[in-house]
């Protein structure tokens, strides 16, 4: 997962001694991390999760969920998203998010089917590129989350829809190395849209359900001040 951050030292590991030194990096990287992740030691972290902040896109998913044929809930995902958002916990009313999805990154576990829906049938994706969600209110609940208001845009449509938001944790996580660490929020925000508002027609009313349920798991990095 954090391969990247290791090629410079690889490279000039020489090829007769690079197990061990590989295992000597794994071990020295999440060393640090091994208190943290011990057995019924882990709990999200809790503190304040006011700032600026970053969607780390390999930490940050989207998920979507219709029924299928009348049989069973069939789930899908988006795998580039990016974006940013501001929390402030003492004046909601400056809370806000964008946020951006990559059509061509759906992902639903088989190539076919996934051309299938970047063709006119359905996204579109070559007309319409990109999924956008920007913020325009905001109402809390006591639990650090709350209603999210936004425009949503994609197939060339865009119109209200309302995320629900449920704070997970946040905190400095300083042991993950650049560019994952630093202070962090975590989010998980979910609405139920109706694909038909957005011009996506194709089998309905049975072969696919109108309704489709969407999960944004998002992670972020806080800027500095």
């Amino acid at each position: 997962m954090y391969t990247a951050s290791l090629i410079p030292i690889w490279s000039s590991v020489k090829s007769t001694t690079r197990s061990m030194a590989a295992l000597a990096l794994i071990a020295a990287m999440f060393g640090a991390a091994s208190n943290v992740f011990a057995q019924g030691q882990y709990q999200p972290l809790n503190d304040n999760a006011d700032g600026r902040y970053q969607i780390d896109p390999d930490h940050s998913q989207v998920f979507f969920t219709l029924g299928h044929v009348g049989i069973a809930p069939f789930t899908g995902r988006f795998n580039k998203i990016s974006g940013q958002y501001t929390i402030d916990s003492k004046h909601p009313g400056k809370n806000k998010a964008e946020i951006s999805i990559s059509v061509d990154s759906i992902d639903t576990n088989l190539a076919l089917r996934n051309e299938h829906l970047l063709s006119k049938e359905f996204f579109d994706a070559k007309n319409y590129p990109e999924i956008t969600f920007t913020s325009t209110s905001f109402v809390p609940n006591k639990q650090g989350g709350g209603n999210l208001h936004g425009l949503m845009s994609f197939h060339g449509v865009t119109r209200p829809e309302v995320f629900h938001v449920e704070k997970v944790g946040a905190g400095e996580v300083a042991y993950l190395p650049k560019p994952w660490g630093g202070y962090l929020s975590g989010f998980v925000a979910t609405t139920t849209i109706k694909r038909s508002d957005f011009g996506l027609m194709a089998y309905l009313p049975q072969g696919l359900s109108n309704d489709v349920h969407i999960t944004v798991n998002i992670e972020g990095i806080r800027a500095k001040p």
